[in-house]
């Protein structure tokens, strides 16, 4: 039996997440701590200061969250993965739990792309209800080139990225393609669109300068192209990334070709990416003859 891990990204945030994590891994929330120079126990249990849901706050928050609930469920002997998958920002969570870098590491790639992704103000919209070709024709129809596809999530969901006043235009036309719901996302930009192609330029120095990436101890399945991450790659992948969308319902596919009975097992506490396995199975199931 296949067992894939998924992480999830910006959006899973909410004040008091990591509370039982921190006082069971102190050395690595220390170390998280020193990296991004403020208390991140003060952040996630009380955001005193109204910044969680900041891009360059909310990012090196989950990524540390994921890494370390992803410790405990080792530590309570769980079974290894075969395959990982993370959700953008969780992508990050995916290779660091194959090994292919450290969490140190890790945490200051995140900061760096925290730190350039919110440096450009936008939104996102999840739409639903709707299939991927009628979405993308309404959007020829609107006629905004801004407003992107950032996400395909599954067969009937996907996430729009582009300037805020844009996608509150585009918000009614979508409605009238027989979109079944249009919500804003917790996020402060345009992510995974051209938009975002600047930090991605950005990002890339910083990925260069990167010493040592290690092959991955189990697949890990990219963002960018639905195919397991390879080494050579990696640095093109990760910056492409930022500004391409992100391909989930692919990879999920990809990982349920390889196996159709694989066990998909969320870290983290939300249940948001395990709901849209469950779709992406059920149309499969539906599909068969």
């Amino acid at each position: 039996m296949t067992i894939a891990l998924l992480f999830p990204g910006q959006g899973t945030q909410r004040i008091g997440m990591g509370k039982d994590l921190f006082t069971g891994f102190p050395d690595l929330t220390d170390l998280a701590e020193d990296i991004l120079g403020y208390s991140l126990r003060r952040l996630c249990l009380e955001d005193p200061d109204g910044v969680l849901g900041h891009t360059r706050f909310t990012q090196p928050a989950v990524y540390t969250v994921n890494a370390l609930a992803h410790r405990r469920r080792l530590l309570d002997g769980a079974a290894r993965a075969d395959v990982f998958l993370g959700h953008s920002l969780g992508e990050y969570n995916a290779l660091e739990a194959a090994g292919v870098f450290d969490f140190p590491t890790g945490l200051r790639l995140v900061a760096e792309r925290a730190r350039l992704m919110d440096a450009t103000p936008g939104g996102m919209v999840a739409v639903s209800g709707i299939d991927t070709d009628r979405l993308e024709a309404t959007l020829r129809l609107i006629g905004s080139p801004s407003v992107h596809v950032a996400a395909l999530n599954t067969h009937r969901q996907a996430v729009l990225a582009g300037p805020k006043e844009a996608l509150a235009q585009a918000v009614p036309r979508l409605r009238d393609a027989g979109a079944r719901a249009v919500t804003a996302l917790r996020v402060s930009g345009p992510f995974h669109t051209p938009h975002m192609s600047p930090a991605a330029e950005e990002f890339a120095a910083t990925l260069m300068a990167v010493r040592h990436w290690h092959e991955p101890a189990a697949p890990v399945i990219a963002n960018r192209t639905a195919q397991p991450h390879g080494i050579p790659r990696i640095v093109t992948g990760l910056t492409r990334q930022i500004d391409h969308p992100v391909l989930w319902a692919p990879s999920v596919e990809r990982v349920l070709d390889e196996d159709p009975d694989t066990t998909f097992v969320e870290i983290g506490g939300s249940t948001t990416l395990l709901s849209l396995v469950r779709q992406i199975r059920g149309r499969r199931l539906a599909a068969r003859p």
